[in-house]
């Protein structure tokens, strides 16, 4: 028998106080903050949707494995279990641990990517177009036509369009692209699915010119729900099984295991290249710690090892995609313009069609985000026009394609009727739309204004 009620398959045995805020002080609190919520105090945030990275509740297997953490400079024995771990999952001989996922970014686009070299995703995110960026390469997105349309349905939109990849391979030449980088799931294109099919296509495709294939893999569990859920032929494989094709098909991999290895911190760069893994091994050293720790402690290492192996048991992705499913529907039968269908990890509004009166150059994705922790201290988080918008020569807003905004679900963190709150919210947010205004930026910084960007209403 199928329940309607979607419990989760776990007991809470540790809380952490969430303060209640009034509208008063709410109001106070954003306007000091600028406008934005990032520069928000965690205990000003009720429900705090921002990011599920490094958000996640450990496991009390986690815990233990904290205890036994091995804080030797080289060679721990914490270490070793990590990269047994990554090496299983992932099948490339060469690890290397580091802090984050960004950290694994800048190590080795740093080392491939430079000036006239060009990175193509289905969808760079921010961190990963920063580090593109700031080595002096370009980053070039190619989603499928369907992911810029939120309201259309498809199994895989967080596809990359293969037809793009080719013309883009032309036009810039093969000894000239870096990388091709397939980020599963694609978290800027509204956290959608990666389906096999289209990255066998993507690493054919890499093959047949020479060009380095890397899988962005911070969410490589929930992408193997989707797969294993709606391609044909994945019936009967495990999630795990899945996700370990997929890695096979790529010449390396970055994750940020602050996402789907359950951890508040860490992350890894994993190669097949042993000549690339030397290369970044030594700035490894120099920039993040010694080859066997790499900024991590031992206990974080000993909880990636764990969280690697739990994120795959099928209670839990059956409670992490129903759940995440439970909000977009009940927002979509409230008439609020969504990202269909749901993705794994978020639920993304559309704000151009929620806000139609806002113009795209006064950010209709801040104006939802700020309006939500007005009315009930729920914190999250714009992507659209402020995180990935840019200026012509005259200095005029270049919108991005869609203006999103992001309700990002910690894993393993709130319950039902925290989800339920926010739910209800949308419901008062939709009565009070109209009185709405957009925002103008007082102060940005060259690279990822979102994070730090200061706002005045208009």
């Amino acid at each position: 028998m199928q329940f309607k009620t979607i419990i989760e398959p776990f007991r809470i045995k540790t809380v952490e106080r969430i303060r209640l805020t009034t509208p008063e002080q709410r109001e106070e609190y954003l306007q000091h903050a600028h406008f934005n919520p990032f520069l928000l105090h965690s205990d000003q945030v009720i429900i705090d949707l921002l990011t599920d990275s490094g958000t996640s509740a450990m496991s009390s297997a986690q815990w233990a494995g904290i205890m036994r953490g091995d804080e030797s400079y080289a060679g721990a024995s914490s270490w070793l279990r990590m990269e047994k771990a990554v090496q299983d999952l992932t099948g490339c001989p060469y690890i290397l641990p580091t802090h984050q996922g960004r950290a694994a970014e800048h190590l080795l686009y740093t080392r491939i990517g430079g000036a006239g070299k060009v990175f193509i995703s289905n969808t760079h995110f921010d961190t990963t177009r920063a580090n593109i960026e700031f080595s002096g390469a370009t980053a070039i997105d190619c989603p499928i036509p369907e992911n810029s349309d939120p309201a259309l349905l498809h199994p895989f939109k967080g596809n990359l369009d293969t037809a793009k990849l080719l013309e883009n391979i032309e036009k810039y030449g093969p000894e000239n692209v870096a990388a091709v980088v397939l980020t599963v799931t694609n978290n800027s294109g509204g956290g959608q699915p990666v389906s096999m099919e289209n990255a066998r296509q993507v690493s054919e495709i890499c093959k047949k010119y020479g060009i380095r294939f890397i899988l962005d893999a911070c969410r490589i569990a929930e992408n193997a729900w989707f797969v294993k859920h709606r391609e044909p032929g994945f019936e009967h494989t495990t999630y795990r099984e899945i996700a370990q094709q997929m890695f096979g098909l790529a010449d390396g991999c970055i994750m940020s295991a602050k996402k789907d290895a359950l951890v508040n911190m860490g992350g890894f760069l994993a190669l097949r290249d042993l000549d690339l893994a030397v290369q970044c091994r030594t700035v490894l050293i120099i920039t993040e710690g010694y080859s066997t720790y790499g900024g991590l402690s031992g206990r974080d290492m000993e909880a990636i090892a764990i969280g690697l192996e739990e994120v795959f048991e099928p209670d839990y992705l059956h409670y992490r995609i129903k759940s995440t499913e439970y909000l977009a529907e009940n927002l979509h039968a409230l008439g609020i313009p969504i990202m269909r269908p749901a993705g794994g990890h978020a639920v993304y509004i559309d704000a151009r069609a929620f806000y139609p009166d806002i113009p795209l150059d006064q950010y209709p994705g801040q104006v939802m985000v700020c309006e939500l922790y007005r009315l009930a201290g729920i914190r999250c988080c714009e992507i659209g026009s402020v995180m990935f918008g840019k200026y012509d020569a005259s200095g005029q807003l270049i919108p991005a394609t869609m203006d999103l905004v992001r309700l990002a679900i910690p894993r393993r963190v709130y319950t039902q009727s925290h989800i339920d709150y926010v739910i209800e919210t949308f419901e008062e947010l939709r009565k009070h739309r109209a009185k709405a205004s957009g925002f103008r930026i007082t102060y940005e910084p060259p690279f990822l204004r979102h994070f730090t960007a200061h706002f005045a209403t208009i």
